[in-house]
């Protein structure tokens, strides 16, 4: 009795579970005729857990495995092997005191039951070796919760190891949220689980308040998901309010996590998941598999990331690498090309690597550098190469570089309408220019950049000297390849752009000439309205830095222009850092473009207002929100004018929709409509269609189709953007009449500089028939 006692006391001074000498001492303290339950008696367990395991006698074999891990002294494995027949089992625990003590107890009337002396965090035993792991209490044991979840998580790993498939793990546990939160998200793929509350005949005399759960998991081949069963209802818990609260708490939040799952492509897996099978044997390249993770975050890492793990959708000899790295700046990573799954498997194409693993960086990565970066990933991607036969193969690291040598920003706003805006004087790593118009030889480029779109640029243009007035030819081809070339320090890119203002005579983005290359398609017009003195009357969308419409005023002095612009802080920028001017012929209104088009378009039906006036009040601009009077519409007493021209260049805030330019707002069919009321018979209309996505292009196509009868197109090569064409007119330029109609537009054009209007005419021949 006062052993006893003494092994009672120092079980509750024990502080330490995991101490193989507190238990040695106690168990030697204790003896091995006086066995200590822990939880429930065998009274209570029979029932339920002989369920379980002649369930299993009778699937499997009749001789089943069964292991008693942290054995203890409890009589548990003795009651299975007298009172049901389960010869087949082994005890192990890493006391040696308690290990010999059983033996001698068992060894002459339960010969076929096993005793070994070992830790259960690293057993020595061959995989899949027991249909079933009673655990009573030695889990719990191990996840003392100031020593964290690291023995705990080193144990489950070794039941997961030793068991069959089809095999059972019965958990008997206090079932406290830490010991569960581990235990449901260890076995939380390929695991069919349930967990009972054990009913109680007495009231446990260590802790009376407190009530046992079986917890049964099944092993299964595949890496199904399932959500967590609970056989038992609140009404018949025996225990506190707080054990069973938080036992239903750890089940709803679970089974939550495991909804999410189900719901498939938006979950994030963490690397354990992943190693526990939740997306298949990732030693093995699944052509098409495609999934989101996590890594990093915990131990030894430095960072989290947000990554995607792409197989490519068809094996090819031609693969450069088994496994690859890309890392996206998060000055991209919201860009179609990499956020969308599509333009994803773009970027797998392109990479030549067997499985790609695309990294997305954010401002947690901020102040770190790639070799930082790239230091702290490999370990990490290195447990997600295909293949055990590589022989520790190099895992190459590839980027999406913005070909930026030397960057100065000039002024930052948050607009209210466009989110941050940046304004940016830029030195691209490789330009290709037959003449430099600066003494350092370095082409600078003024950009506005709209950071709700990741930082996409939406204007840009050339910087030059004040006086510049001849180039012979400019030409230039970025490219995100690493210049080799020594980086000048940032003073002297500041130095230049003060002494340099925007050039207007050069149009730096490529689509903005293709839209002028467009103009072909009503050459022969424009030169029927130039011929009687009259204006080519041309709407555009979205004003951005200004420079298309400050070109156009250039090179087509007959165009009138009407600028449509929501954003007024877009048109202080376009005023205050790109020289953007307006003038009797070049208006700017204040307004929502797509009500703007409306009205035009009701106002014609009305026979009432005209959308175009030539008194040279340039007052609409500065009003904001616009006024009824001041949208764009003033009465001329003479009838109304349509539009001849109409240019959509809008940027979409949404880039989920696979669109970057225009919203797609501007591509409904309602209001495309409202644009062919608008125009005059010969009018044509613009848009800037920039999307990686084809089936986005051919739905925006599709739905043109339906309203326009003429529909063009011209790809720019080496660039996303499309610049689409429709004609209001039923009849059409044949395609036999671009020669002629090219010289027309070739006279009508007039430039400082000749290459400027060959790079125009060059892109006529470029325009393709879609209807």
């Amino acid at each position: 009795m006062e052993k006893k006692k003494q092994g009672e006391e120092l079980l509750e001074t024990l502080g330490d579970f995991t101490s193989k000498e507190n238990w040695d001492r106690f168990f030697s303290i204790r003896g091995s005729d006086d066995s200590f339950e822990w939880y429930a008696e065998w009274a209570e367990l029979r029932g339920p857990l002989l369920s379980h395991l002649q369930q299993q006698q009778q699937q499997h074999q009749p001789n089943i495995q069964i292991l008693v891990p942290a054995c203890g002294n409890s009589r548990l494995s003795e009651h299975l092997y007298d009172d049901a027949a389960f010869k087949a089992i082994t005890n192990i625990d890493f006391s040696k005191v308690v290990i010999s003590d059983m033996l001698r107890r068992n060894v002459r009337q339960r010969p076929e039951m096993r005793w070994r002396v070992m830790d259960i965090t690293t057993m020595q035993f061959m995989d899949e070796t027991f249909d079933a792991v009673v655990d009573k209490g030695g889990l719990d044991a191990l996840m003392e919760p100031q020593l964290g979840p690291k023995l705990g998580i080193q144990y489950l790993s070794e039941v997961m190891r030793i068991l069959k498939s089809g095999g059972k793990f019965i958990c008997l546990t206090l079932a406290e949220s830490h010991v569960l939160g581990l235990l449901f998200s260890k076995l939380r793929f390929g695991w069919k689980m349930t967990i009972e509350a054990i009913p109680q005949t007495q009231k446990p005399s260590s802790k009376p308040s407190l009530q046992t759960f079986m917890v049964v998991a099944e092993k299964e081949l595949s890496s199904t998901l399932y959500e967590i069963t609970a056989l038992f209802n609140n009404d018949s818990l025996d225990c506190n309010g707080v054990q069973a609260c938080g036992i239903n708490e750890a089940l709803e939040n679970e089974n939550q996590i495991r909804r999410g799952y189900f719901n498939g492509s938006h979950i994030l897996y963490s690397l354990e998941d992943l190693q526990l099978g939740a997306k298949g044997d990732l030693t093995k390249l699944c052509q098409g598999r495609r999934f989101q993770l996590t890594l990093g975050g915990q131990g030894g890492s430095l960072f989290s990331y947000r990554a995607i793990l792409l197989d490519a959708q068809q094996h090819s000899a031609s693969f450069m690498y088994h496994c690859g790295v890309f890392i996206v700046p998060k000055t991209r990573a919201h860009e179609w090309l990499f956020s969308s799954e599509e333009g994803q498997w773009m970027v797998v194409e392109s990479s030549k690597a067997a499985r790609l693993i695309m990294v997305l960086l954010d401002a947690c990565h901020n102040n770190a550098s790639m070799d930082d970066i790239q230091k702290d990933l490999s370990p990490l991607v290195e447990q997600l190469a295909p293949g055990k036969e590589d022989n520790g193969a190099q895992i190459p690291f590839m980027m999406a570089s913005d070909g930026i040598k030397q960057r100065n920003i000039i002024h930052q706003v948050t607009s209210p309408l466009s989110g941050p805006v940046i304004v940016e004087d830029v030195v691209y790593e490789n330009v290709d220019v037959d003449v430099r118009l600066l003494p350092s030889g370095d082409l600078i480029f003024r950009r506005l950049i709209f950071e709700r779109t990741g930082s996409v640029v939406q204007s840009e243009a050339l910087l030059a000297k004040e006086g510049s007035e001849k180039i012979n030819q400019i030409e230039r081809k970025k490219t995100s390849s690493s210049s080799k070339s020594k980086r000048r320090g940032p003073k002297k890119i500041i130095e230049l752009s003060n002494q340099l203002k925007v050039y207007h005579s050069y149009l730096a983005s490529a689509y903005h000439t293709g839209i002028i290359s467009g103009f072909v398609l009503i050459s022969s017009y424009m030169e029927s309205v130039v011929s009687t003195g009259k204006t080519v009357k041309t709407l555009v969308i979205g004003l951005g830095a200004g420079l298309l419409p400050m070109f156009l005023r250039e090179c087509i002095r007959f165009l009138h222009i009407e600028m449509v612009e929501l954003d007024p802080v877009i048109l202080n920028l376009a005023r205050d850092y790109f020289g953007f001017t307006e003038d009797k012929g070049l208006k700017v209104h204040i307004a929502d473009g797509i009500q703007y088009v409306r009205e035009i378009a009701n106002s014609v039906e009305a026979n009432e207002v005209s959308a175009f006036h030539g008194n040279g009040d340039t007052s609409c601009a500065s009003n904001y929100p616009p006024n009824e009077n001041c949208m764009a519409y003033h009465v001329e007493g003479r009838g109304t004018t349509k539009v001849d021209i109409v240019i959509i260049d809008v940027d979409s805030s949404d880039s989920s929709s696979g669109l970057t330019c225009p919203a797609a707002d501007f591509v409904e069919e309602s209001f495309l409509q409202i644009v062919k009321d608008s125009l005059s018979e010969q009018g044509l209309f613009v848009i800037n269609l920039v999307s990686r996505s084809s089936a986005v292009k051919n739905m925006v196509v599709s739905r043109m189709k339906v309203v326009f009868s003429h529909l063009f197109c011209l790809q720019l090569e080496e660039e996303v953007n499309e610049v689409l064409f429709a004609l209001r007119s039923e009849s059409c330029i044949g395609e036999g009449c671009f020669p002629e109609a090219a010289l027309k537009l070739g006279k009508l054009l007039k430039f400082k500089h000749p290459e400027m209007s060959q790079r125009i005419l060059d892109g006529t021949k470029k325009v393709r028939y879609l209807k």
